[in-house]
């Protein structure tokens, strides 16, 4: 470890990245006592079609934070039903049955969620949040991660030291980059494109999708507008971009014939944003003084709309697991594989089913010969109720949810609306 010298910053924890997982992980440390300090690369949380869905599960995590009533303060959309045709064959998923007092799935822009956590965290000592710090890579002793290099708005470079860093900057992660970390592929037979439609009060609510003529869109209440997914086949944005916004505008209204009278308003593609769709995991989420959690531990696909709640959740069990630790100076490898050995089965689950959907639906939805037909799960699924109950749950609820550790808890607070 360098001198005290050659320090130009030090912190109990270094956390890369300013996203769910970052920002719960850093607002849980500080409130066990933990001096964290999370780098955020942009000066602010605004970035468009980025996850919105904050599912039942978060929802009771936020209440035993004492954060409900912050939340319920923010403007969203609550969902408690889930609808999706394919192939004509309609299947609606009724979350009223969800155990606990959350029966829904919450919609709210990810800026708003992230500074309601910012500012919890801000309220503890122990928290600081550099914005506009971009890591540029880890600091190392021999094979230990000591801390990160970072540089800031003003293009000045420093170094941060720590016992633990925590690498919660994405699947494009660099510090998971710079450790040679390579996650397993699973591959997906898609990608997504994002797009804003209007919406009027007539419009269904809450969240929809249809699959049929080939293709997949998905679209998401957010008030005045609906914020739209379009599934193309992997790799051909290039190619169908060169096809005009007018095929585009065939291709949705096809699925999706009712907005035939505001697709218009999309006039180019500069309005439409790709989003490379990627399913992977690490095999080992750590190192030597370095842990990988969120999307650098696990990318997942847009299916469900799960990805927030697994970052969430891989965070809540980072704190409980590490604060001890980190509070006494004994942070070691062994306390990073409990980490990775509590989360690893519930991300291998929710990874398992997106792979089915992926091959058994998206992938045959999307295809040349996409079949008249719904596949034959589907038609079950359709028909079943208890099969759509276990979906609701395991969509809002998940595998494993994680709970607010003792030292994080405050008074709760209703969030229900």
């Amino acid at each position: 470890m360098p001198t005290t010298a050659e320090r130009e910053h030090a912190s109990g924890c270094v956390v890369a990245g300013g996203g769910p997982a970052g920002m719960m992980l850093g607002l849980l440390l500080a409130r066990a006592g933990v001096h964290v300090t999370v780098l955020e690369k942009h000066p602010d949380f605004l970035r468009d079609f980025r996850g919105d869905t904050v599912h039942a599960s978060t929802l009771t995590l936020l209440d035993e934070l004492g954060l409900g009533e912050s939340f319920a303060a923010i403007p969203h959309r609550l969902i408690q039903s889930l609808r999706l045709s394919v192939q004509g064959v309609p299947v609606q998923m009724d979350l009223s049955r969800l155990p606990g007092a959350h029966k829904h799935i919450a919609l709210v822009p990810q800026w708003d969620f992230l500074e309601l956590l910012a500012r919890a965290a801000e309220q503890e000592p122990a928290f600081t949040l550099l914005r506009s710090s971009e890591v540029l890579g880890p600091l190392r002793d021999g094979s230990a991660v000591t801390g990160v290099r970072y540089r800031d708005a003003d293009g000045a470079v420093h170094r941060l030291y720590a016992p633990l860093t925590v690498a919660c900057d994405g699947r494009e992660s660099t510090l998971r980059e710079s450790m040679t970390l390579a996650p397993k592929s699973f591959g997906a037979p898609m990608d997504v494109w994002w797009f804003r439609l209007p919406r009027t009060e007539d419009d269904p609510a809450g969240l929809a999708g249809a699959m049929g003529a080939g293709h997949v869109v998905a679209m998401i209440d957010r008030g005045d507008y609906f914020q739209c997914a379009f599934v193309i086949p992997k790799g051909a944005d290039r190619k169908l971009r060169a096809e005009g916004i007018e095929s585009l505008h065939r291709r949705v209204t096809a699925v999706v014939p009712w907005v035939a009278d505001r697709i218009g308003t999309v006039t180019s593609f500069d309005e439409v944003k790709l989003l490379d769709v990627q399913l992977n995991r690490l095999p080992r989420w750590y190192a030597d003084g370095l842990l990988c959690i969120g999307d650098a531990a696990h990318a997942m696909s847009p299916v469900g709309g799960v990805g927030i709640n697994l970052a969430v959740a891989d965070a809540v069990a980072a704190a409980r697991l590490l604060a001890e630790p980190l509070l006494t100076g004994a942070v070691t490898t062994r306390h990073l594989r409990r980490v990775q050995t509590r989360r690893w089965l519930p991300t291998a689950l929710v990874q398992g089913v997106q792979k089915q959907v992926h091959n058994r639906v998206i992938a045959v939805a999307v295809s040349d010969d996409a079949p008249a037909d719904a596949p034959a799960a589907v038609k079950l699924v359709s028909r079943v109720s208890l099969l759509r109950r276990i979906l609701g749950y395991g969509i809002a609820i998940g595998p494993l949810p994680e709970h607010a550790p003792a030292f994080a808890r405050r008074t709760r607070q209703s969030s229900r609306d």
